[in-house]
Protein backbone atom coordinates (compact mmCIF):
# COMPACT_ATOMS: atom_id res chain seq x y z
CA UNK A 1 0.00 0.00 0.00
CA UNK A 2 3.26 2.60 0.72
CA UNK A 3 4.31 1.92 -3.07
CA UNK A 4 0.48 2.60 -4.43
CA UNK A 5 0.26 6.09 -1.98
CA UNK A 6 3.95 7.07 -3.04
CA UNK A 7 3.02 6.29 -6.96
CA UNK A 8 -0.55 8.65 -6.31
CA UNK A 9 1.11 10.97 -4.55
CA UNK A 10 3.45 11.46 -7.22
CA UNK A 11 1.24 11.50 -9.76
CA UNK A 12 -0.78 14.20 -8.14
CA UNK A 13 2.16 16.86 -8.16
CA UNK A 14 2.81 15.69 -11.99
CA UNK A 15 -0.75 16.59 -12.65
CA UNK A 16 -0.28 19.88 -10.98
CA UNK A 17 2.42 21.17 -12.57
CA UNK A 18 1.08 20.08 -15.57
CA UNK A 19 -1.83 22.42 -15.11
CA UNK A 20 -0.07 25.25 -13.39
CA UNK A 21 1.82 25.63 -17.04
CA UNK A 22 -1.62 26.64 -18.42
CA UNK A 23 -2.36 30.51 -17.99
CA UNK A 24 -6.01 29.96 -17.48
CA UNK A 25 -6.20 27.59 -15.52
CA UNK A 26 -7.05 28.11 -11.43
CA UNK A 27 -5.94 25.41 -9.12
CA UNK A 28 -7.97 24.72 -5.71
CA UNK A 29 -6.18 23.22 -2.59
CA UNK A 30 -2.75 22.47 -1.81
CA UNK A 31 0.67 23.17 -3.82
CA UNK A 32 2.84 20.64 -5.41
CA UNK A 33 5.19 19.93 -2.62
CA UNK A 34 2.52 19.07 -0.70
CA UNK A 35 -0.47 17.71 -2.71
CA UNK A 36 -1.46 14.38 -1.92
CA UNK A 37 0.69 14.50 1.37
CA UNK A 38 -1.82 12.70 3.59
CA UNK A 39 -5.05 12.73 1.50
CA UNK A 40 -6.56 11.13 -1.74
CA UNK A 41 -5.54 12.09 -5.31
CA UNK A 42 -7.97 14.89 -6.61
CA UNK A 43 -6.93 17.90 -8.23
CA UNK A 44 -9.84 20.34 -8.20
CA UNK A 45 -9.27 23.32 -10.69
CA UNK A 46 -11.46 25.53 -12.84
CA UNK A 47 -10.76 27.09 -16.46
CA UNK A 48 -11.10 30.73 -17.20
CA UNK A 49 -14.61 31.48 -19.19
CA UNK A 50 -15.03 27.25 -19.90
CA UNK A 51 -17.51 25.89 -16.88
CA UNK A 52 -16.89 23.07 -15.40
CA UNK A 53 -19.71 21.20 -17.26
CA UNK A 54 -18.38 22.00 -20.35
CA UNK A 55 -15.14 21.26 -19.68
CA UNK A 56 -16.54 18.08 -18.47
CA UNK A 57 -18.89 17.26 -21.70
CA UNK A 58 -15.84 17.81 -23.50
CA UNK A 59 -13.62 15.59 -21.96
CA UNK A 60 -16.43 12.87 -21.83
CA UNK A 61 -16.19 13.02 -26.12
CA UNK A 62 -12.53 12.71 -25.62
CA UNK A 63 -13.07 9.54 -23.56
CA UNK A 64 -11.57 10.81 -20.11
CA UNK A 65 -14.30 11.37 -17.39
CA UNK A 66 -13.95 14.04 -14.28
CA UNK A 67 -16.18 15.45 -12.28
CA UNK A 68 -17.96 18.80 -12.40
CA UNK A 69 -19.41 20.79 -9.53
CA UNK A 70 -19.30 21.86 -5.89
CA UNK A 71 -18.21 18.29 -4.77
CA UNK A 72 -20.12 18.83 -1.11
CA UNK A 73 -17.98 21.84 -0.72
CA UNK A 74 -20.51 24.09 -1.48
CA UNK A 75 -19.71 26.67 1.22
CA UNK A 76 -16.47 26.89 -0.20
CA UNK A 77 -17.61 27.38 -3.94
CA UNK A 78 -19.75 30.18 -2.29
CA UNK A 79 -16.89 32.16 -0.05
CA UNK A 80 -14.34 31.69 -3.50
CA UNK A 81 -17.33 33.16 -5.82
CA UNK A 82 -17.13 30.23 -8.40
CA UNK A 83 -19.85 28.64 -9.88
CA UNK A 84 -17.75 24.98 -9.75
CA UNK A 85 -15.16 23.22 -10.14
CA UNK A 86 -13.60 20.67 -12.24
CA UNK A 87 -12.35 17.45 -10.23
CA UNK A 88 -10.22 14.96 -11.80
CA UNK A 89 -9.25 11.98 -9.66
CA UNK A 90 -6.10 10.11 -9.71
CA UNK A 91 -5.64 5.68 -8.90
CA UNK A 92 -2.51 3.43 -9.86
CA UNK A 93 -4.02 2.52 -12.47
CA UNK A 94 -3.50 5.55 -13.86
CA UNK A 95 -0.01 6.55 -15.85
CA UNK A 96 1.98 9.50 -16.54
CA UNK A 97 1.31 9.11 -20.25
CA UNK A 98 -2.69 9.42 -19.40
CA UNK A 99 -1.73 12.74 -17.33
CA UNK A 100 -0.58 14.15 -20.40
CA UNK A 101 -2.64 12.88 -22.70
CA UNK A 102 -5.65 14.84 -20.40
CA UNK A 103 -3.60 17.99 -19.82
CA UNK A 104 -3.49 18.11 -23.98
CA UNK A 105 -7.01 17.38 -24.48
CA UNK A 106 -7.80 20.32 -22.13
CA UNK A 107 -5.29 22.48 -24.24
CA UNK A 108 -7.22 22.04 -27.25
CA UNK A 109 -10.25 22.36 -25.24
CA UNK A 110 -9.16 25.89 -24.43
CA UNK A 111 -7.74 26.53 -27.56
CA UNK A 112 -11.05 26.01 -29.33
CA UNK A 113 -12.97 28.64 -27.16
Amino acid sequence: MDKIYAYETDLTKYLIKQLQQIPSIRIYGPQPEVAAVGKVAIVMFSVENISAKELSSNLDKAGIAINAGFHATQPLHQYLEIESTARASLYFYNTYFKVDVFVSVIKKIINLK
